[in-house]
């Protein structure tokens, strides 16, 4: 273990503090092993390069991906050294999406520390991302060539979302579609080769491979619409988190999409609400405003009964896979991201 980077351990903001101590611990450990490679694999001799590579993973954050690879690959299995190296290509995967996004939000912070894009510029944020991603993909390059198809075809769903999202929902579409379309591709598809690269390398038959991998889509949308509500729903002193982010961006979530849809809802959206939430809110006051009304429409209710499905649809697919802890940790984490919101 180095001594330049702190030592990971389960994050308490999953909902694993029941695990069984045993998988907890096996899991703690295989983070570790994640942690010493990422910072391993990112550094450069050039001392401006390494500054800027290491600057998010330094950071740190709950690595979830790979968190999610360890267990997926505990199912039915053991953590072994193509494990590691698989989840920690989806954290830089995950990384480098990150720098990027900070780009096109012309963010200022990310994880307590000044952005890349703010520290430097744009265009040392970019190659920096890009940077990351040809380090995942020399990972991945030396687990076998279907393991380098999937992390490929799983770049190309991410990319898409993104465009996706940018570009809108077309004429014709339904927002409420298209979103939670925008949502699997951006955040679900990487947690779902998370999962099956968990299979795949611990030895899970292809049944298996194929239900984690289904579990990783449905558990991480499930995640994003769950930040979506608490981002409406919860106040700062309870969540930690500063409520109405989303508003102050301009970004239209799922709660939101389904007060200003009356197909998802009884009568006609707010008129107000519907001023409120046709752009950016820079003032605290119109945030106040914005919120207390989304609080009080259907749109919130109706957000966490769509939540509530895709956590109960990836607690489904966890039937077919064998009893033990981590699969019990799996079903925990499914409950977790429904209770997180209430």
């Amino acid at each position: 273990m180095t001594a330049d980077h702190a030592v990971p351990r389960l994050p308490a903001s999953l909902g694993l503090d029941r695990a069984d101590p045993e998988l907890v611990e096996t899991i703690s450990t295989g983070l570790v092993k994640v942690e010493d490679l990422l910072h391993a694999v990112v550094r450069s001799d050039i001392e401006f390069v390494n500054e800027a590579a290491t600057h998010l993973v330094r950071a740190g954050g709950k690595r979830f991906r790979p968190l999610f690879t360890l267990l997926a690959a505990s199912v039915g299995g053991k953590i072994n050294d193509h494990v590691v190296a698989a989840a920690a290509a989806v954290e830089l995967v995950h990384l480098a999406t990150l720098y990027h996004d900070d780009v096109m939000d012309e963010a200022t912070m990310r994880r307590g520390s000044a952005s890349v894009n703010a520290r430097w510029d744009n265009t040392i944020a970019i190659l920096t991302g890009d940077f990351l991603f040809a380090h995942a993909s020399a990972l991945v390059a030396d687990l076998g060539s279907d393991a380098a198809r999937i992390i490929a075809e799983t770049m190309g769903e991410l990319v898409t979302g993104q465009m996706r999202e940018t570009v809108g929902p077309v004429e014709g579409d339904d927002p409420i579609t298209h979103y939670l379309g925008v949502v699997a591709q951006k955040t679900g598809s990487l947690i779902a080769t998370a999962g099956r690269y968990g299979g795949m390398f611990s030895g899970a038959p292809a049944e298996h491979t194929e239900a984690l991998y289904r579990y990783g889509d449905l558990i991480g949308t499930a995640f994003q619409i769950s930040d979506d509500i608490i981002d409406i729903a919860s106040p700062a002193d309870e969540s930690g988190k500063t409520p109405g982010t989303d508003l102050r961006e301009g970004v239209r979530t799922l709660p939101m999409l389904y007060a200003l849809s009356s197909l998802h809802g009884p009568g006609e959206p707010d008129p107000r609400l519907r001023e409120l939430l046709a752009g950016p809110l820079p003032d605290d006051e119109a945030v106040e405003e914005a919120l207390t009304l989304l609080r009080k429409s259907p749109g919130l209710e109706h957000a966490v009964r769509t939540l509530t499905e895709y956590a109960d649809r990836a607690r489904a697919e966890l039937v077919s896979l064998p009893e033990g802890p981590a699969r019990d940790a799996l079903d925990m984490l499914a409950r977790y991201v429904v209770a997180r919101t209430r």
